[in-house]
């Protein structure tokens, strides 16, 4: 079960008397056999109609979806092999919770007692054992959705999607089931795709994060690389907490290098050496670019750069200091506690090497190296 091939999918909505929404535009992604993949973006990105659309639950309005090369996209869902936790449940009202999980085994023909030891298991595994003879009404959202999330990963499926799955859940046991659901899905070599709108839920439980905005796919890549390489200005924000520093600079050539400033207050030298000649191409038609750089790899209290402290935030592991400099905001966060005041001025470091830089379409034309 199930290499996933989405190629040119578009997903367009049309109402009488309104303009038609792009909701997914020219989408190509693979998912690997046995690969536990996430859709993350906000709200309106594209990701559910994505999930929906692999699902059967929304027509593809262009474009072609394979399931171990076998094409679905005009099939209807009960003949796709795919397994879906809803969002909203979807659950049966006059059934009790064991019967809504039992119920997607019947097309399985499995004796009662298969169908008993396979309810149970996964009723262990989400924490529902106690409420297996209750009816969806007299149990709390968050059962709920744990009883949808055990209907999905119950079933025998080449594929399965999960509509943000432990959105409803309180942190203690969404943790403990991220834990135990991706222990489920690797043991059993479960191909698996997810909605998710949290970082957190999409790094502890995703192969590979499918980032996308505006219906467009940004990067699909693992955690490690949207974040050391990412493809862009949108990853390079919305990846990361806090997200990665941005300035506007201006460029010259400098020494066989570059130069990158920020008035008088702040600037950078890259040397040549440590750009790519394809990207030394790109940099020398343009005046002015934007870096990046993380606020784990602000130096703390050395460097050149000296910024007036506008916050100093102890979260227990580490500190967040926000520093004004020219005018921009800076966030450094180090292990160690700061020793400042808001409106002391203390000195933050920005290596060079740790820059990213990006062109004025906002695609990413260096990468910090890696350390």
């Amino acid at each position: 079960m199930g290499m996933l091939e989405l190629q040119n999918v578009d997903k367009v909505y049309r109402s009488r008397g309104k303009p038609p929404v792009h909701a997914v535009r020219a989408l190509d992604m693979t998912v690997k056999q046995g690969e536990i993949v996430a859709l993350l973006g906000s709200s309106g990105c594209g990701k559910t109609s994505t999930l929906r659309m692999i699902a059967g639950f929304e027509d593809v309005t262009s474009g072609s979806i394979a399931l171990d090369k076998r094409r679905i996209e005009a099939l209807p869902p009960a003949r796709r092999k795919v397994a879906m936790a809803f969002e909203g449940y979807s659950l049966y009202p006059p059934l009790t919770v064991r019967e809504n999980i039992a119920f997607a085994l019947k097309a399985q023909q499995l004796s009662r007692g298969e169908v008993t030891r396979r309810v149970d298991a996964i009723a262990r595994l989400v924490e529902i054992e106690d409420i297996l003879d209750a009816y969806p009404r007299a149990i709390s959202g968050g059962q709920q959705q744990r009883v949808s999330l055990a209907r999905a990963l119950v079933r025998d499926a080449d594929l399965y999607l999960l509509d943000e799955p432990m959105g409803q859940l309180e942190p203690q046991l969404r943790a403990v089931l991220r834990g135990r659901i991706k222990g489920l899905l690797a043991e059993r070599g479960m191909t698996a795709i997810f909605v998710t709108h949290d970082q957190t839920e999409a790094s502890a439980l995703a192969d590979r994060i499918a980032v996308m905005e505006d219906g467009i796919l940004q990067q699909f890549a693992s955690e490690k690389e949207l974040k050391s390489r990412p493809a862009n200005l949108f990853v390079a924000s919305f990846i990361g907490e806090p997200p990665m520093n941005l300035l506007e600079t201006e460029l010259a050539r400098a020494d066989g290098g570059y130069r990158l400033s920020i008035g008088s207050d702040m600037a950078f030298h890259i040397p040549g050496g440590a750009i790519d000649a394809v990207a030394r191409t790109m940099l020398d038609e343009m005046r002015h670019v934007r870096v990046g750089i993380r606020p784990q790899k602000v130096a703390v209290g050395t460097g050149d750069v000296r910024v007036r402290v506008v916050s100093n935030q102890w979260l227990g592991d580490q500190s967040h200091v926000a520093g004004e400099c020219a005018g921009r905001l800076l966030i450094a966060v180090t292990p160690s506690k700061v020793a400042a005041r808001p409106g002391d001025t203390i000195s933050f470091g920005l290596a060079p090497r740790h820059l990213h830089i990006f062109g004025a379409d906002g695609n990413c034309i260096r990468h910090a190296e890696v350390s």
